[in-house]
């Protein structure tokens, strides 16, 4: 009888100290009680959790940064959570314009190493996001009108197999793999453990601005940011965020690749909107650009649960989103970061084609999602209600969904969050993972 897999790596099993530390996600309404925390050191340990698993009939989850916003996506109940936060290599090769790093990585430890060394790698809006989970879902954020999404600039791949196996993925070989990567959604072909990006040089300077306006104005201003924002030059990116009715306000954060002169040029039509009454527009060096607009987000401890939705505008919303909008916000709990975010689109993201990647949603004009906040438990089935059904009422104004924000109360989700190329990706799913071992409530379900 053959020997049983041994797990390596920093182990910790349900019971041992550092148990609840290993626990805690960025969002406490994902928290559940896995069964052992695998920390990989290197790719064998991956391999060896996965064969571990599979030899105990225990259901597989990967983690990278802890920031999954659903529940039983980066662990499970009676589970073995692999957790890549250890694996943290970044190498730039500056002759070729790439970088290789290793997926335990946060977002802003890459884009803050590359800085320093003057290059540009594009990010979302925190921090703490880890590399391993944005990427294969996308990765948006306000450089993407220049750089394309974080999945755009995947180039190659390592990862861990069902079986074990370490396999590669690059054009030349297993592209319907990276085909797959680029915009697929973490959790659904095996677990990653490297990527290879391609990067670009950094500008020396870049404006950066933040601009808040008072809620009452939230109407006039998400009208004006709609038919500005994704016409606007694609250097300039753009997030707007409106909070709740009690405490919040109006707030654009944002960078224009360029110099001050210019970007205040392109900033006049929204900053002669309402009233503003913060505005902070500088020009930066790369590295403190990059620090501005990457606020520190800690993972732990977190007090506020989060229920989220996403979708596509591909037309601004006429006055009856508003209407549903103005509901949910007057209804969101005070004091939270609940709210309505807004990013423009276009640029780089539109010059892939739809069904060249994975990432499906290339011609809308922005992307939107709310979610609504909570600390007591108590108060957790009124908020995942009030997030689920908003979005059955803006329903008619947006099409698809973002899958590294999901919403489990989408029904059928496979063609929400990946368009026509849903039936694609079971196909790659069926080869690279035919049983299935891959699986969470809104993975990919192999081809027949």
């Amino acid at each position: 009888m053959k020997a049983k897999t041994q797990l390596t790596g920093r182990v910790i099993f349900k019971g041992d100290p550092g148990y609840e530390t290993a626990r805690k996600n960025w969002d406490p309404h994902t928290d559940r009680f896995p069964k052992v925390f695998v920390f990989a050191k290197k790719t064998r340990d991956v391999a060896n959790a996965i064969k571990w698993a599979r030899e105990h009939k225990v259901p597989i989850r990967p983690r990278s940064g802890r920031h999954a916003l659903e529940t039983n996506l980066s662990q499970v109940n009676g589970g073995l959570v692999i957790d890549t936060s250890e694996l943290k290599k970044i190498t730039l090769n500056k002759k070729s314009n790439t970088a290789v790093v290793e997926t335990g990585n946060r977002v802003g430890r890459i884009v803050d190493t590359l800085a320093r060394q003057g290059y540009m790698a594009p990010f979302g809006d925190s921090p703490s996001v880890g590399i391993g989970g944005i990427t294969p879902g996308g990765g948006i954020g306000p450089l993407q009108r220049t750089t394309g999404l974080i999945s755009d600039n995947l180039l190659a791949l390592e990862m861990v197999d069902a079986k074990g196996r370490i396999i590669r993925a690059s054009k030349k070989r297993n592209s319907d793999l990276l085909w797959a990567s680029r915009g697929g959604g973490g959790g659904n072909f095996g677990v990653y453990t490297k990527y290879k990006f391609k990067v670009r040089r950094a500008p020396v300077r870049a404006t950066v601005f933040s601009i808040t306006w008072p809620w009452e104005q939230f109407e006039e201003v998400v009208k004006a940011w709609q038919r500005w924002a994704p016409f606007t030059s694609t250097k300039l990116g753009s997030e707007l965020s409106i909070g709740p009715k009690k405490g919040g306000n109006v707030s654009m954060l944002g960078v224009y690749l360029g110099c001050k002169k210019k970007a205040l040029k392109f900033l006049q039509p929204i900053l002669s909107v309402g009233t503003t009454t913060k505005r902070d527009i500088q020009s930066l060096p790369w590295l403190q650009a990059t620090k501005f607009l990457l606020a520190p987000d800690p993972i732990l401890p977190q007090k506020f649960s989060n229920q989220f939705s996403s979708g596509f505008g591909r037309r601004p919303f006429p006055d009856k989103a508003f209407k549903y909008m103005r509901e949910f916000l007057e209804k969101a709990e005070g004091g939270t970061p609940a709210g309505f975010y807004f990013l423009n689109w276009g640029g780089a993201i539109r010059k892939i084609a739809p069904r060249a990647t994975a990432f499906y949603w290339r011609d809308p004009q922005y992307y939107v999602e709310w979610n609504s906040s909570w600390v007591k438990p108590s108060h957790a089935a009124k908020n995942i209600a009030l997030a689920r059904n908003t979005r059955k009422k803006l329903q008619p104004f947006i099409v698809g969904s973002y899958i590294n924000v999901p919403d489990q109360g989408i029904k059928c989700s496979g063609p929400v969050y990946y368009g026509k190329n849903f039936a694609r990706l079971r196909r790659v799913k069926a080869k690279y993972d035919p049983q299935n071992v891959f699986n969470n409530p809104q993975s990919i379900p192999p081809a027949k």
